[in-house]
């Protein structure tokens, strides 16, 4: 203890016997790190915040004329425009920040070969950008109902919980890819690929009730069908029949992926430094 308030002492093995006590003590650095990838992505952006807005609505007409007008898939009796802007919520939540997280660890390269602080920080800061987009974004799904008259229910207080469920979902893959990134750089154009597919085998154009009942289970091995299909649930007042074993198939391979992807994060952190 100084004259200024505690001291951070950095010893040997202090990472191992109090990293999420660090965790909590370097919460301001999450607080500016997620901060400065907010100003970055909006201040020196053309055209800003409008491109959060633009980008969505033009993927909702796109694949409402794809999916809606020319191959005239079932929308559950919900509006076309609604159910895909009800499942772009969550997919442009989690393909953002998978992107973005992903190379966290190698844009602040210059911090972490520096100073100690718990890696983990990095890429989890990156979430938060996405977190913003997601807000906008909610916003004009609440103008699309108003304009449709199509009314949430009670349901809409599952939100809260769906939203948890995308982001385990995010992180998990986040921490297993930025740990790839730093030791395999290739991983770096391997994501975008990865990103692209997800967004055409997962229901995001169309509902995943149009999947044979017998393949259903082996659909919904994708942990982004049952965060899609509890989305829509939730927003679209209870529309339709939610496939409950998607959402909870979801939630344990989420699990899994989040457990093991903070268990790879903690065993290569170490040597994140020395190769970076």
């Amino acid at each position: 203890m100084t004259r200024n308030g505690p001291v951070l002492v950095i010893e040997a093995g202090r990472t191992e016997r109090h990293y999420w006590r660090d965790l909590w003590g370097y919460r301001e650095l999450f607080f500016f790190l997620a901060w400065r990838d907010i100003l970055v992505r909006y201040k020196q952006a053309v055209i800003g915040v409008a491109w959060s807005v633009i980008r969505p609505l033009l993927t909702m007409a796109i694949f409402t004329f794809v999916f809606g007008k020319l191959a005239k898939l079932p929308a559950d009796g919900v509006p076309y425009p609604i159910l895909v802007f009800a499942a772009l919520l969550p997919w442009q939540f989690m393909s953002t920040a998978v992107g973005e997280g992903s190379n966290s660890l190698i844009q602040n390269a210059n911090i972490i070969s520096k100073v100690y602080f718990p890696r983990v920080i990095v890429p989890m800061s990156a979430v938060m950008v996405s977190l913003v987009d997601f807000l906008i974004s909610l916003v004009l799904l609440s103008g699309l109902v108003v304009w449709y008259r199509w009314w949430p229910d009670w349901s809409i207080l599952a939100l809260p919980l769906i939203l948890l469920l995308a982001m385990a979902v995010s992180v998990g893959f986040i921490l297993w890819l930025a740990a790839l990134n730093v030791r395999y750089r290739d991983f770096r154009y391997v994501v975008p690929f990865m990103i692209q597919v997800g967004l055409f085998i997962s229901p995001v154009g169309f509902s995943s009730a149009i999947v044979p009942e017998e393949w259903r289970l082996l659909y919904s091995l994708n942990p982004v069908v049952g965060v899609i299909d509890g989305f829509r649930w939730a927003l679209l007042g209870g529309a339709g029949d939610i496939y409950w074993p998607s959402v909870v198939l979801s939630a344990l391979i989420s699990a899994v992926i989040l457990v093991s992807g903070l268990r790879y994060f903690r065993h290569t952190e170490r040597t994140f430094a020395d190769v970076i």
